[in-house]
């Protein structure tokens, strides 16, 4: 793969010698209220730059590691089917070559095109999903591929008790009873965590951060906003909890910067996704 022109804070490395390989995933063609998602990754490259390389809550730097940034893929837009190919395609490219992929969204459907490649990998994969949303519908509008749907998809790629899903707080009455039999869903915050941790522990994980998780005070530049989020410190004390784990996969998505023009929203996705990239990468 060729290096992207404008990279992802320090991800500049060689392809060859990265541990984890970066991708954009610049889709948003099923979003239900507010689009925008497509311009995420691309904006975060550029505003990725006003941040330091290195971070004073792990006492880590970027550049002490090795993350390839492969840049945005061309999706067709209009064609949830053929983007989600396009980027199963993508996934399993680099996990041929030995590497983890890092996904930038985008709409949260596009996590089915990466967990598709990844649990052909790891057919024992199971699944943290950060969210206000539970994403379960069987459909949204007569339609089964959307973004309120994607882990009702997932699930039939994985099977029972093995989505963990936090911070949830948005979702019909129906969404909320099926859950309770086929996934554990943790409301609110992510109490039980440590919990989870330990039961997934030796056992390979995606990890599919949607940031409307944060409440809307820290992170007002989303599609869909959601009210009694968690802090950008709970975040991150949850990402550094989990980060230990087999980590095979992983996505930051739904961050839609129109909707935050002062930037803020775009400085707490990059920031989360530096203090993710650092905790998989010094766990391993």
């Amino acid at each position: 793969m060729k290096q992207n022109v404008e990279t992802f804070l320090g991800c500049d490395s060689l392809y060859e010698d990265a541990a984890i390989v970066l991708f954009g995933a610049p889709f948003d063609s099923t979003t239900s209220f507010r689009p925008g998602t497509r311009f995420a990754s691309r904006t975060m490259r550029g505003d990725s730059w006003g941040l330091e390389t290195y971070s004073p809550y792990q006492d880590l730097d970027l550049e002490d590691f090795c993350v390839f940034d492969s840049g945005d893929l061309e999706l067709c837009f209009g064609n949830s089917v053929k983007a989600l190919a396009q980027i199963e395609e993508h996934t399993q490219k680099i996990l041929c070559d030995g590497k983890i992929p890092g996904m930038i969204g985008g709409e949260h459907l596009v996590t089915l095109g990466a967990v598709r490649a990844v649990v052909r990998e790891y057919p024992d994969l199971c699944v943290l999903h950060f969210d206000a949303h539970t994403d379960l519908r069987e459909e949204y509008l007569g339609e089964p591929l959307s973004h309120a749907t994607v882990m009702r998809r997932v699930w039939e790629l994985v099977g029972d008790g093995r989505i963990y899903q936090f911070g949830i707080r948005s979702g019909e009455r129906s969404e909320f009873a099926w859950a309770k039999q086929h996934v554990v869903t943790n409301k609110f915050n992510f109490a039980h965590l440590d919990e989870a941790a330990a039961a997934l522990r030796g056992k390979p994980v995606y990890l599919s951060i949607d940031l409307d998780v944060l409440d809307p005070s820290v992170f007002p530049g989303t599609g869909t906003p959601e009210a009694g989020g968690v802090t950008f410190p709970e975040l991150l004390d949850a990402i550094r909890l989990v980060a230990g784990l087999e980590i095979v996969g992983f996505d930051v998505n739904e961050l839609s910067p129109p909707y935050d023009p002062s930037g803020i929203s775009t400085a707490v996705a990059c920031k989360v996704l530096r203090e993710l990239l650092l905790a998989i990468l010094s766990s391993k």
